[in-house]
């Protein structure tokens, strides 16, 4: 099985097994939708926008100033920010300038940015302008090998009416004191020319941005994604996803222009938001919404549902988590969702009732991807056809990506179709490697018929239709009494609960079966549950070595930054007690 053939009688219609195309410099995206669409909207924040020519023209001057600074090919320079317009201008100045983008997690604290500022080696960081964010930038650059840092303040990027009353009012957030030697971003686009230095990029080779993952199993460690990782991903995922665009037309291609509006809602600092939105809309010439925080409201998600109602979104990649937060909204009636056409889910997995519940309510398609940090980071994706989509699985591997299910036991061996073992992936989107880790890179990759594979550590199958379907992550297993348990079957029964909005199973030590079954649970809004009524619905839904002996009802359930349910914090709740 290659992925010129990918065995199924469901392959989407017109989608090509093979792109082309798509070997060049990351800031390229950039570049070409500020030719072919100058004038139009690049990032809207805040109700004031960015057009693709200016959004050029600041990148450019970034750029030149960092060549001043003495960054050359192969630097490290760190973005520090939430979802603002300065983020996509910075990434690509960096990258213009032949450096790496090292994306940090802008609510880290000093501890952890110090981490991944010393790791990376960076030489230069970008902050925002904010009593805690500038706080702990201050504090996580000691003893570290940056000189540099930029301090971006939202002012410049408000309409001027809302940026004289919030200075006025006080109401745009800003640091206490910025530290002499410190640059503000205004200042360093104003002195800088709008030429960027030539600098030579191989694009199969050259690392583009540093991502670093979630840190799972220890100290998170620097996943070198190449321009080519994120240029081939973007290019295959638009050729993959068609949506009907208009009322009573056919699924296409998405439309280029400004026709598409994106909603930035996950983060860009990590690889599913940076994709599956601004290099997404970039490639498109499309209008990016900035969401710097999507909880903002009260109740919280409001303000992001007034701005898919005023902009008219049209495309959303998220995380279940933000599907069930949309569709729970105590409010939702009172906006209109309709314009949205297609939305992505990874992440985690999409649970079915879920899916059916967002689309009963806003008329969107819901198709549910599956990557890593790792491979920039869409390997699979359901057809976008609702007739050839099966909720459940990941779909087919993207363009010129091939997946093997694996021997958990021997990486070597593959395993029939419909059985499970460790799913691995090859493909132009996997990383060059992890950044000075050797002993990782070798667990991580293995060897056959001359290609490199990348193993995942999820457990999954191919179907007889050819769909990919995980199980679930090696390390989430529970194994009761001699039975495998995965996790997600017993969280998606839960689900169809009408009483639950969210739910999170791990494993917990037993004596007699080794492992049981423990449900966190949240109810929805207004509802009361005792353990005894979800046990009684579980008896009736599951098999017995799968139901929860323990039942915790939470008020909120631990996630992370990009909304992934943190089964590990709740082991580790276990394990501490």
């Amino acid at each position: 099985m290659t992925h010129q053939d990918w065995e199924t009688p469901y392959w989407p219609e017109g989608v090509a097994q093979t792109v082309k195309d798509y070997k060049f410099p990351l800031f390229d995206l950039l570049d070409k939708s500020a030719e072919k669409y100058p004038n139009n909207v690049f990032t809207v924040f805040s109700d004031a926008t960015k057009t693709y020519a200016q959004v050029k023209d600041t990148t450019d001057r970034i750029a030149n100033f960092l060549a001043g600074k003495g960054i050359k090919k192969g630097d490290k320079a760190a973005i520090f920010l939430p979802n603002l317009p300065h983020f996509p201008e910075i990434l690509f100045g960096i990258l213009k300038a032949g450096a790496v983008a090292v994306n940090c997690n802008p609510i880290y604290t000093a501890p952890e940015l110090n981490h991944q500022l010393n790791d990376s080696e960076a030489k230069l960081v970008f902050c925002m302008d904010h009593p805690q964010f500038y706080k702990n930038t201050v504090e996580a650059v000691k003893g570290t090998q940056v000189d540099t840092i930029v301090v971006c303040n939202i002012k410049s990027y408000l309409p001027k009416i809302k940026g004289f009353i919030g200075g006025l009012l006080g109401k745009i957030p800003k640091a206490d004191k910025i530290e002499p030697g410190h640059l503000m971003f205004d200042d360093v686009v104003a002195n800088a020319s709008p030429q960027p230095p030539e600098v030579s990029i191989d694009p199969e080779k050259d690392t583009a941005i540093m991502l670093y993952t979630g840190g799972t199993t220890g100290l998170p460690k620097g996943a070198e994604l190449t321009h080519t990782n994120f240029t081939h991903n973007v290019t295959a995922a638009l050729e993959w996803c068609r949506l009907v665009q208009v009322e009573g037309g056919k699924p296409e291609p998405m439309f280029e222009g400004d026709f598409h509006s994106v909603l930035g809602v996950l983060p860009w600092y990590h690889s599913f938001g940076l994709t599956g939105s601004l290099l997404v809309a970039c490639k498109l010439g499309a209008k990016l919404i900035c969401v710097p925080d999507p909880r903002a409201g009260n109740p919280p998600f409001t303000e992001v549902l007034k701005v898919v109602q005023k902009y008219k979104t049209t495309f959303m990649s998220a995380v279940p988590t933000l599907f069930v937060a949309f569709s729970n909204h105590p409010d939702l009636k009172n906006y209109d969702l309709s314009s949205f056409q297609g939305c992505i889910s990874g992440g985690a997995p999409l649970p079915p009732e879920v899916c059916k519940e967002f689309e009963d309510k806003t008329g969107a398609i819901i198709f549910e991807a599956y990557g890593l940090t790792e491979t920039a980071p869409a390997l699979t994706a359901n057809p976008t056809f609702v007739e050839t989509r099966r909720i459940g699985s990941i779909g087919f591997p993207l363009p010129d990506t091939d997946v093997k299910i694996l021997d958990i036991e021997d990486a070597t061996k593959e395993m029939p179709r419909g059985e499970d073992g460790e799913l691995a992936a090859c493909g132009p989107q996997v990383m060059k490697g992890y950044w000075k880790r050797d002993n990782a890179n070798e667990e991580v990759f293995v060897h056959i018929d001359g290609k490199r594979y990348f193993l995942t550590g999820d457990i999954g199958h191919i179907d007889d239709d050819g769909y990919v379907v995980i199980t679930d992550r090696k390390k989430d297993m529970i194994l009761v009494g001699g039975f495998n348990v995965y996790p997600r079957d017993v969280e998606d029964i839960l689900f169809t609960h009408p009483k639950v909005e969210l739910a999170a199973v791990i494993g917990v030590p037993d004596e007699k079966s080794g492992e049981q079954v423990k449900a966190y649970l949240k109810l929805r809004e207004g509802e009361t549950a005792t353990p005894e009524e979800i046990q009684a619905f579980c008896k009736e839904n599951m098999a017995g070595y799968k139901r929860p002996k323990q039942i915790e009802f939470r008020d909120e359930i631990p996630m992370s930054n990009v909304g992934k349910v943190l089964r590990r914090v709740l082991r580790d709740e276990v394990t501490k007690k």
